[in-house]
């Protein structure tokens, strides 16, 4: 990846991380933990991979994007306002009544949302479904679906995998974000899903591990899966939880804690420092 672009990416991600301290300092409430390790990938999908339009975002051969772990939808939504979804100002409206951008993501409300979430389990099935669809209707378009780590220990993305496999969706993209937490602590404590690759690829994945904060590996593992023919592609992103926000990093704690006044500032002062050293590079 040329390093204009890294640096584009690295900015945008940044701006990504400042809305979802936005958005759930404002609301109170919601999931910055979660929503600040998917940061990259948020900005990655919206900014690269997605064949996607902000002026026509029901357009029927768009790529599909389904926010499986939809308690992360501060981070969508701040990458959906980053894209020109909607006003960046919506953001402050999190969880209000009458506002679009509620808990979790409704595809009934929110301009870019191709799916509500919220169920852990439920989105991949979805996912699935909508590529299983594509092919059908011989349509060139991808289908790509988030999961959490600590998500795949419901039983029914196994289910969704296994489906995957049997109708040979090699235009679906499962993404794993592995941050190692959950609310109640570490996942591999509460209920290991690891080995994930070998589970995966045991269910007929092909699969790609990466560092969840590197662009450049992102942009080889995303190659990849659209080279992968025959069978499904999930990449395994190993992330950190709080990624950006020096206090909030690693720290189950923040899976559904909203910061308060001082905390924002705090990090708010942090990425903005960093978006200062970013711009002048």
């Amino acid at each position: 990846m040329k390093p204009e672009e890294k640096n584009r990416l690295m900015r945008t991600a940044c701006q990504v991380r400042m809305g979802i301290l936005e958005a759930t300092h404002a609301a109170r409430s919601g999931h910055p933990g979660g929503s600040l390790s998917a940061a990259d990938l948020f900005t990655y999908l919206y900014f690269k991979e997605l064949n996607v339009d902000p002026t026509r975002p029901d357009w029927e051969d768009r790529d599909r994007f389904v926010l499986s772990k939809g308690h992360t939808a501060p981070g969508l939504y701040a990458a959906l306002a980053a894209r020109g979804f909607f006003p960046w100002e919506d953001l402050k409206t999190l969880r209000q009544i009458g506002s679009h951008l509620q808990g979790h993501p409704n595809m009934n409300l929110t301009p870019g949302v191709d799916m509500s979430t919220g169920s852990l389990g439920q989105g991949i099935s979805a996912a699935a479904g909508m590529a299983l669809m594509a092919k059908q209707q011989h349509k060139s378009l991808r289908v790509y679906a988030l999961l959490g780590d600590g998500e795949i220990q419901e039983g029914q993305p196994w289910e969704a995998f296994m489906f995957a496999h049997h109708y040979k969706l090699d235009n679906l993209c499962v993404i794993i974000d592995n941050n190692h937490l959950q609310i109640d602590g570490p996942v591999e404590q509460v209920m290991s899903p690891y080995p994930i690759p070998e589970k995966l690829k045991a269910f007929g994945f092909a699969v790609q591990e990466i560092d969840g904060h590197d662009f450049d590996q992102m942009e080889h593992a995303f190659t990849q899966a659209r080279s992968v023919k025959g069978v499904p592609f999930c990449i395994i992103m190993s992330t950190v939880k709080g990624k950006g926000v020096p206090f909030m990093e690693d720290q189950a704690s923040w899976h559904g804690k909203a910061p308060n006044d001082e905390e924002f500032a705090r990090a708010m002062e942090t990425l903005q420092k960093q978006m200062a050293r970013l711009e002048g590079n």
